[in-house]
């Protein structure tokens, strides 16, 4: 094999990453990944095929126990990028996970006093977002941020299919007007309380309506979540807004939280991450965490059930860099 012909196996661009990526994720899922360690390498298309490579293409290993990790012939601008989704890759099937992820100002808002939050962060963390859209059986938000954006909530910007939209409404004041209630892009639940819920099989505009259990006025998110697993919907993405990311991870209910610092100032703006206040730092949690830089923004990966560990060496990347 010449050089010509190795070079479309590098890790040149996002793109080829990302290929990588999708593929590692559907061989997992598939469950089609090796019992034992092994190690794996992309044909032409991306598609990754047992084996290792003898021309230092790039490989990925693979451990039962542990998931994926890049191989030694994975270099260039995107490690980043394999580095950072390839441990919700190694997810196998029936296996749980929540992410929660907010974009925010360097003053901790995530949006203006009016609700403007287009765009608090750059276009690399919105292509995150989509990334992990397409990474996810389903993606949830709250009512206020279906009210603010009227988002799509779709993976238009990136190859991947369409995730479960979810829309948590306890109150069910949404009108069936907003975009993902009416355009039928993908699957869509409205999940309300319990005394909202009119009859089976109830419509909201053209998507399902769930309840399940609340108190005052705060539906019961475990419940939600075990709702998405008895449908099969494992990888949870909880994107917005800060009230509803708040009480997934007040509830202990996130595996991962994912925040996004813009170098941006909004003053008195609408805050993120809202948590009981703590009286001693020594009390505070410090989460084992990573660190990625995407464009001007800072991407904080934390796995807020751990301890602080020290991070992993980092890599020198463009676009999406691991920093930590």
């Amino acid at each position: 094999m010449n050089a010509d012909s190795d070079n479309q196996y590098e890790l040149a661009g996002a793109e080829w990453a990302w290929t990588i990526i999708r593929s590692a994720h559907e061989l997992v899922r598939s469950g089609e990944a090796s019992a034992v360690p092994a190690q794996f390498t992309p044909d032409a298309h991306g598609t990754l095929q047992q084996g290792s490579s003898e021309h230092g293409l790039c490989t990925l290993a693979w451990y039962p126990e542990t998931g994926w990790r890049p191989g030694p012939g994975c270099t260039g601008p995107a490690r980043g990028l394999l580095e950072l989704y390839l441990p919700l890759c190694g997810l196998r099937p029936g296996e749980t996970h929540t992410v929660g992820h907010l974009g925010q100002s360097l003053d901790s808002c995530i949006a203006t006093r009016t609700g403007d939050s287009c765009y608090v962060t750059g276009r690399e963390n919105i292509l995150h977002l989509h990334r992990m859209r397409a990474l996810s059986d389903a993606i949830i938000v709250g009512a206020e941020t279906v009210a603010a954006d009227d988002p799509k909530l779709t993976t238009r910007l990136v190859a991947g299919e369409n995730p479960v939209r979810v829309v948590l409404d306890p109150r069910r004041r949404l009108c069936p007007d907003y975009e993902v209630f009416k355009d039928s892009a993908a699957p869509t639940l409205l999940i309300c309380a319990r005394d909202r819920v009119q009859g089976v099989r109830e419509r909201h505009g053209q998507v399902e309506v769930l309840g399940v259990a609340s108190s005052n006025g705060r539906l019961d998110l475990a419940a939600v979540l075990r709702c998405l697993w008895e449908r099969g919907l494992f990888l949870s993405f909880v994107e917005g807004g800060g009230v509803t990311v708040s009480a997934f991870a007040q509830a202990r209910l996130l595996d991962r939280l994912q925040i996004a610092v813009a170098p941006l100032v909004i003053g008195n703006g609408r805050p993120g991450l809202q948590l009981p206040p703590t009286a001693s730092i020594g009390d505070c949690l410090r989460p084992r965490h990573r660190i990625f830089r995407m464009g001007g923004d800072i991407l904080f990966d934390c796995e807020p059930a751990s301890d602080p560990e020290q991070a992993q060496d980092s890599s020198p990347l463009t676009g999406v860099m691991r920093l930590i």
